[in-house]
């Protein structure tokens, strides 16, 4: 999806009165939580590459562990952030419990919630024993690949009456307290069993005040702070839960010892609520509950820092408005004080004076983090966002490594990354996980300032919204070629590839089948008892003698089985795993004609240790196939994309496709019977084929069909239009629609199109506009959206225009464009788009009084009110 708004350019910070879809950014932020799950995934999962893992927890132990998330970008589960996380996101479902249910994700959210607090009383087995931590961060830091495939020893960690904890046990307390406030009317018995366990971590906690077992977090997530912060946190939350005054007695008991300002008796308020530090939110809590002027004065202190300033000192701010506080995290502070900020902005105890400079501070520093420095922090959401956070499963390498592939393979939506440095800089790579990890805590108060934003501006979440994704690459395969062949043998070397990722997956069950034709033999009297078969180098897998596959048609195939060895995508070694295997027959009969051996086909140029990936040579798992062709069947055909393309004489650019060659070789490319020169006509890189410009241009305008001949399958058409722009371009057009929002009023317009070519030649979708008329109710900037195309999302435009003549029913048109890359259109043929805009600040368009409006319709009609333009002309429909 792109987002393009009217007025701002891209690379400048959009005005501070501008909104976002807090609406779509609430619900990615909270389904960020899912990818970050451990343990047995259920079927509700919102994603197709995240699988179950970590099932093996607490097994050192003899106890059951699985469950409860990630901490960031590695698969350490530390309690510490983990509760703080759980604590934090039950804090936002008790102040805007309202706001969430009518975006529709408190029951996503109530979820993660659980997910935790399931993980975490499995952490409490007895009254004095909690085990804080899964997995030993350096030895999990020292690999790079999937969850769903982590071979290392991970160790459980607990503490106990002799090695206590106090910092995580009473953040654990209080994340399991919250969780009964929250789910007190929704499940009174499992709300009783949280609170509980809190009461008795939190008196584990109190009764031992000291962190001296809690060590192997050391370096990871020390506790700075201390404990007394964590003793009031879970205090303060025992109390909202029980009503039980000992309790607030208690919290206000501990305050002595929070930390203060450097030679000051001040409480601290110079720094922020964070997994380390949550005085800062037991203050707002306490000042609430009691109104007492010194939690109302330590909570006012810490967000005037961060807003206007207080006592003359105030937080470091970038040049593009962001309330900077450490290179570490930066987004994470700072949208977890806005949370905070507007908490007790909507509080009674609360002037109104402050309550609106804690607000516009809030939205300021939430609409940083959305695009309002002119790029986007969050991932899959808004303006150039991220591409490549810090965080090993979404990108899913196959060789731990960072650079393999130079992508990511998933989109990790809703990930708030660190953030930036002081000077607004950032670079979104993967090894910076400085400024570009991503973790449980970062986005915990980021989903309460979201939460509080989306009930005062509102937003739309986007219907019915998953992470499926479509597999990218094969998953698995097999690399051969001929290590040596004489007259009556070959010797084949092959390589199985395990590059799963939909989800990352173990292959100890993984085969393969290398087919032969022993006609020959046969019609020389042997038979397949005849061959003889050897490997001389094996990593792993048990090779069979010559089985019948076609025996009428002498097919014979050596299974080579490599069940009980671990191929997984885990690094060099264990992604791939190589045999050498020898296949002679007798010792009297030459052939060394192999080109009948259906496994052989496109094998022959690869010598010398070389290898090609072949689809000859299918691929099983437990038995069934998972890539490849067997013979008898399809066979596999190479392929290009795209499979269009338009070319413009008056401004000539090279045409380039990407080819997936499925183990073929490109043995030439035609125009007709006229056969194209290489590096003249066109050249080859790797699998990016370019189709020269000087080529093209001789060319006369109108459809060119290129064959791509490869060795085996068939050969794909790549069908360019030539086109010359300095000459006006002719063809027909009619367009179908209905609107996808339509009650009267609503904050956003969206638009279901189809675009039909009902001309004789094929169009430029580069040459076509269309347009949709409407009121705008109300002067705004405007932001646009495509959801989803046919000719590709980032390929579609939308450009907002104000009328020169207002109409009653028309003061604005949005006119959709396509650049190049979207191809052509051709005869005969249609294409679809789902749009949607909006005004910045999400106030509401007036829909009953739009020209282009189709009313309650739900599937697709002629709708002469939108018009289509080609090369400038009215091709479609009727103006206003």
């Amino acid at each position: 999806m792109s987002i393009k708004k009217s007025t701002t350019p891209a690379a400048q910070p959009a005005k501070a009165e501008s909104n976002y879809n807090y609406g779509e950014a609430l619900q990615k932020a909270i389904m960020f939580y899912e990818f970050q799950r451990s343990g047995k995934l259920p079927a509700d999962i919102r994603n197709n590459w995240r699988g179950d893992s970590g099932l093996s927890d607490g097994s050192d132990a003899g106890i059951d562990l699985t469950g409860g998330w990630y901490d960031a970008g590695d698969h350490v589960k530390f309690n510490l952030p983990m509760a703080y996380s759980a604590a934090m996101l039950a804090w936002s479902v008790y102040e805007a419990e309202d706001a969430l249910k009518e975006s529709g994700q408190l029951e996503y959210l109530l979820k993660e919630i659980k997910w935790v607090t399931d993980y975490l009383i499995k952490c409490h087995p007895t009254v004095d024993v909690f085990y804080y931590q899964v997995g030993n961060g350096n030895t999990d830091h020292s690999w790079w690949g999937p969850a769903e495939v982590m071979q290392m020893g991970r160790p459980s960690y607990k503490v106990d009456v002799n090695s206590p904890g106090s910092t995580v046990s009473a953040a654990a307390a209080a994340a399991l307290a919250a969780a009964g406030v929250i789910y007190a009317d929704r499940d009174p018995g499992y709300a009783r069993t949280c609170i509980q366990h809190a009461k008795e971590l939190f008196s584990f906690a109190d009764k031992t005040k000291s962190d001296s077992g809690y060590t192997a977090a050391n370096g990871f997530y020390t506790s700075s702070s201390g404990f007394y912060d964590e003793l009031s946190w879970s205090c303060v939350w025992l109390y909202i839960a029980t009503k039980d005054s000992a309790y607030l007695e208690k919290a206000e008991s501990y305050v002595p010892h929070w930390g203060t300002e450097s030679q000051s008796s001040t409480i601290s308020y110079k720094w922020a609520q964070c997994w380390d530090d949550v005085h800062y939110g037991a203050a707002l809590l306490l000042a609430k509950i009691t109104g007492k002027e010194v939690y109302k004065n330590s909570t006012q202190m810490h967000l005037d820092y961060w807003s206007t300033g207080y006592n003359g000192s105030r937080i470091s701010y970038t040049p593009k408005g962001l309330a900077w506080l450490d290179s570490w995290g930066a987004l994470r502070y700072a949208t977890t004080t806005a949370f905070l900020a507007s908490v007790y902005a909507d509080w009674s105890g609360c002037s109104k004076e402050k309550a609106e400079i804690y607000k516009k501070f809030a939205k300021q520093q939430v609409d940083y983090a959305l695009g309002s420095s002119g790029r986007s922090f969050v991932v899959g959401f808004g303006i150039n966002s991220p591409k490549r956070p810090h965080h090993r499963t979404s990108h899913s390498s196959w060789a731990d490594s960072m650079t393999v592939p130079a992508y990511h393979r998933h989109t990790l939506y809703g990930a708030l990354a660190g953030g930036p440095d002081k000077d607004d800089s950032y670079t979104d790579e993967v090894n910076n996980y400085v400024n570009n990890e991503v973790a449980c805590d970062y986005n915990a108060g980021f989903v309460g300032a979201l939460a509080k934003l989306y009930g005062e501006y509102g937003g739309d979440p986007i219907a019915d919204f998953t992470a499926m994704e479509e597999v990218t690459n094969d998953e698995y395969f097999v690399e051969a070629g001929i290590n040596a062949s004489g007259s009556n043998f070959i010797e084949i070397k092959a390589v199985l590839n395990n590059c799963s990722g939909w989800p990352a997956r173990m292959g100890d069950h993984l085969s393969f089948k290398y087919f032969v034709n022993i006609k020959e033999a046969v019609n020389a009297g042997y038979t397949a008892d005849d061959f003889t078969i050897t490997a001389n180098y094996n990593q792993g897998a048990a090779v069979s003698r010559l089985l019948p596959w076609a025996e009428a048609d002498n097919i014979y195939y050596v299974n080579v089985d490599f069940t009980k060895t671990k191929i997984y995508p885990g690094g060099q070694s264990a992604y791939k795993k190589e045999i050498q295997f020898r296949i002679a027959g007798p010792e009297n009969m030459a052939s060394g004609d192999r080109s009948n051996d259906y496994s052989y086909t496109g094998l022959g140029g690869a010598t010398s240790g070389k290898v090609v990936k072949t689809s000859y040579i299918p691929v099983y798992d437990a038995g069934v196939k998972v890539f490849g062709d067997e013979p008898g069947s399809s066979p596999a055909s190479s392929s290009i994309s795209p499979v269009t393309a338009s070319f413009d004489k008056f401004n000539p650019e090279d045409v380039s496709v990407t080819v997936i060659y499925n183990g073929n070789t490109l043995d030439n490319i035609k125009n007709g019977t006229d056969l194209l020169v290489k590096d003249t006509d066109y050249v080859i890189s790797d699998n990016i084929v370019t189709i020269l410009s000087s080529y093209l241009a001789g060319k006369s305008v109108g459809k060119l069909g290129l064959i791509f001949n490869f060795s085996g399958g068939n050969d794909p058409v790549l069908t360019i239009t030539v086109t010359d722009s300095s000459v006006i371009t002719t063809g027909d057009l009619k367009v179908q629609a209905y609107n996808m929002n339509t009650p009267g009023n609503v904050s956003s317009i969206a638009a279901k199109i189809r675009l039909y070519n009902t001309g004789t030649g094929d169009i430029s979708l580069s040459d076509v506009k269309l347009r949709y008329y409407y009121t705008i109710d109300g002067e705004k900037e405007q932001q646009f959206w495509c959801d989803w195309s046919s000719a590709g999302t980032a390929n579609v435009t939308g450009t907002f225009v104000k009328m020169k003549e207002a109409k009653s029913d028309a003061d604005y048109y949005l006119e959709i464009g396509f650049n190049k890359a979207s191809g052509t259109l051709s005869a005969g043929e249609s294409m679809e788009l789902q749009v949607r805009f909006s005004k910045s600040d999400w106030t509401n368009y007036t829909q009953t009084n739009d020209y282009s409006y189709q009313g309650t319709g739900s599937v697709y009609a002629d709708c002469d009110k939108i018009t289509a333009y080609l090369a400038g002309n009215l091709q479609w429909g009727t103006e206003p």
